[in-house]
């Protein structure tokens, strides 16, 4: 499933350009890995990524794929933080993939106190594995 979410018009050169943030979510035995593609600046980006990432209810992990955002501002970020917090009261593990190196500076200087859980190409690989192999919760623990 992929959403978009129009998010505002960026004026170039004479022309206007539509900028949008698209989500799509792959589920995977009892992890969702839900992909972001191009910003998190405005409120109703990060609206929609809360809304996505919380239904997840039947996903023990959650990877948000940030290898395609560009940009993260405070909505995003604040956005971020919120999901570390509920993802942690429901026993869910947030982890973030792959920000680019614009991203995880922002997010290191918003809060340096936290601990983002960061995935690694090689967890990724191992958790892939474990969702193909339908193995459940065994290979997810």
């Amino acid at each position: 499933m992929a959403r978009c979410v129009l998010s505002e018009q960026r004026i170039t050169d004479q022309s206007v350009e539509a900028v949008m943030l698209c989500i799509h979510v792959s589920n995977m035995v009892e992890m969702a890995i839900v992909q972001c593609d191009d910003s998190i600046e405005r409120s109703e980006e990060a609206l929609k990524l809360r809304n996505i990432v919380i239904s997840q209810v039947d996903a023990r992990i959650v990877v948000l794929d940030l290898s395609e955002v560009r940009i993260i501002e405070r909505k995003g970020l604040a956005m971020l933080l919120f999901l570390q917090r509920w993802a942690h009261e429901r026993d869910i593990r947030l982890k973030l993939f792959n920000p680019t190196n614009l991203v995880k500076c922002r997010l290191e200087r918003a809060n340096p106190t936290s601990q983002f859980d960061f995935a690694t190409l090689n967890e990724m690989t191992a958790l892939l594995a474990c969702g193909d192999k339908r193995a459940g919760s065994n290979c997810l623990a």
